[in-house]
């Protein structure tokens, strides 16, 4: 039995969440978020999930910005940073869900409109029965030790926002996971690795990514960085890290792993 409804509304790709809502407190507080403030989009609310007795709901008002004195609106990025970690799947979800809807209304294959497929996440075209479904893009990302160093690079993001981060890519096509995180890191720096071991994994909506995290240790090769993609790359010592990505990241979770590691070695 519903008992209480969830609405993720997104207004010009931010979240709306009640004025006075505190977002450590996690999408509970959107139960609270009065429908006053979509009224004219209630009936194009999607059913998402049900979790129990709580139904996710999704309403997209795509670049039109609703404004309302009893809500506000955040980024998608700063919910994910103040969120509590077990919420972030439900935003994630729920966002990558949102841009699926979005792209997907008309058939990739003849053009026809589609549908929306009543009993999973899927869009349904009835002319050519071509049926799509929320694309996920597997990434690596990987932590690179050499002895007491980690390597961390710039990109022209990372370098406009003032951190360094470790190495990252997509999946190709016929590639196993392992063998892009040796060609991702050959490319991108331009040394062979050794030792990978999978740590973790973490959806990234932004859009549709799933990031697959390695650790692994140093071979062989002198940093050679492309000046496109990656922008400068060190190899930087445990105690003198540079600004990195926050903990509720995979980036710094790896980090924190590989630093916690170097120290353990350390005292042995």
């Amino acid at each position: 039995m519903i008992e209480k409804k969830r609405y993720f509304v997104f207004s010009n790709d931010r979240l709306l969440v009640p004025v006075d809502a505190d977002l450590k407190l996690g999408v509970k507080v959107l139960e609270s978020l009065s429908i006053d403030v979509f009224s004219s989009y209630a009936e194009q609310a999607t059913s998402v999930k049900i979790e129990g007795s709580i139904e996710h709901h999704l309403v997209d008002t795509q670049k039109e910005e609703l404004s309302h004195e009893s809500v506000r609106s955040v980024s998608l990025r700063e919910a994910v940073m103040t969120m509590p970690r077990q919420d972030f799947q439900h935003l994630a979800q729920a966002w990558q869900y949102t841009v699926f809807l979005r792209t997907h209304q008309f058939c990739g294959r003849c053009g026809s409109r589609m549908d929306r497929v009543s009993w999973e996440m899927a869009m349904h075209c009835h002319t050519c029965q071509h049926r799509s479904y929320p694309r996920i893009s597997p990434c690596i990302i990987v932590a690179i030790r050499k002895q007491n160093q980690i390597i961390l690079a710039q990109g022209p993001r990372q370098k406009e926002a003032g951190f360094f981060s470790i190495l990252a890519g997509f999946v190709e096509s016929g590639e196993t996971l392992e063998e892009a995180v040796h060609r991702e890191v050959f490319e991108e720096v331009g040394i062979s690795i050794k030792n990978i071991e999978y740590f973790n994994s973490q959806p990234w909506p932004f859009p549709h990514s799933l990031m697959v995290g390695f650790i692994a240790e140093y071979e062989s090769g002198d940093i050679v960085v492309d000046g496109k993609e990656i922008l400068e790359a060190h190899w930087f010592d445990i105690d003198k890290l540079p600004i990195v990505p926050p903990k509720f990241s995979i980036a710094g979770r790896l980090i924190e792993e590989t630093q916690k590691r170097m120290l353990r070695d350390k005292v042995q």
